[in-house]
């Protein structure tokens, strides 16, 4: 579903990305696991298509459920949310002045439109809103309120979770979407990813730091990142490995 080969990213000149290559096929879960400053946050926001985030090299394929293989890089940002592509931000941003249900309808019908779609009446997506923030355990009043205005680190989060449901993508890119959460969010974040995302022609990049996230969205697949470049991949017994031994051993056996 997602083919990345040989990309390199910089942010103000300064190399970040060196060569990354990484595949995600549909139907997986694969995790992103690597030290502070190892580029995952930069990878997110390039698939994302964030400014600032300057692509020096090599090519990222996006194959939507339907079979189109799309070249990202050259999409703008609300072209690959159109396509099926969602950001998850590691630190979701207020907006003032705007309610969650005036922004996610505006969104959805956006890229519903984007797509040639019709858009959606408001009680259609009130009724669509209702199912996805019950899925986050969230209530309308929740939805109401301003983007994020006043929300604990756990409520920015489900608040996302049920953007997601509600756009609906095929490819997730979640950057620490565990930043933040106590273990009671944990458990409703991750398995609101479970009910959302798990699905033949779905896919979830997974960035995370902690086997915590992981114990609840199982990965088919973890990678570790660092300075730059996918070093190891392996099935879920890596993650663990790591939290047992730290990125310090599993890099010294990559260098040996």
């Amino acid at each position: 579903m997602l083919r990345i080969e040989n990309l390199t990213a910089e942010v103000d000149g300064k190399p970040i990305l060196k060569g990354l290559s990484l595949e995600v096929k549909a139907g997986e879960v694969h995790a992103i696991m690597g030290p502070n400053g190892a580029g995952k946050s930069t990878l997110s926001y390039v698939l994302g298509g964030r400014p600032g985030y300057e692509v020096t090299g090599g090519s990222v394929t996006f194959t939507s459920p339907e079979g189109e293989s799309l070249d990202l890089l050259e999409l703008d940002p609300h072209e690959r949310a159109a396509a099926g592509l969602f950001l998850g931000f590691q630190y979701p941003v207020e907006i003032p002045g705007v309610s969650n249900v005036q922004f996610l309808r505006e969104a959805l019908n956006a890229q519903r439109k984007e797509r040639g779609e019709d858009a959606l009446s408001g009680g259609e997506f009130l009724k669509l809103a209702k199912e996805k923030a019950g899925l986050l355990r969230m209530d309308m009043d929740m939805l109401k309120r301003q983007v994020n205005v006043g929300f604990s680190g756990g409520e920015k989060k489900r608040a996302e979770m049920v953007q997601m449901g509600i756009l609906a993508p095929s490819f997730a890119v979640l950057d620490e979407t565990d930043s933040g959460l106590d273990i009671d969010a944990l458990r409703v974040v991750g398995e609101g990813i479970n009910q959302i995302m798990r699905g033949d022609n779905k896919a979830v990049l997974l960035i995370t730091h902690y086997q915590r996230l992981l114990d609840v969205v199982k990965p088919d697949r973890v990678s570790v990142l660092a300075d730059g470049r996918i070093v190891q991949t392996a099935g879920p017994e890596l993650a663990l490995r790591l939290e047992e031994e730290g990125y310090d051993a599993v890099m010294a056996e990559v260098a040996a």
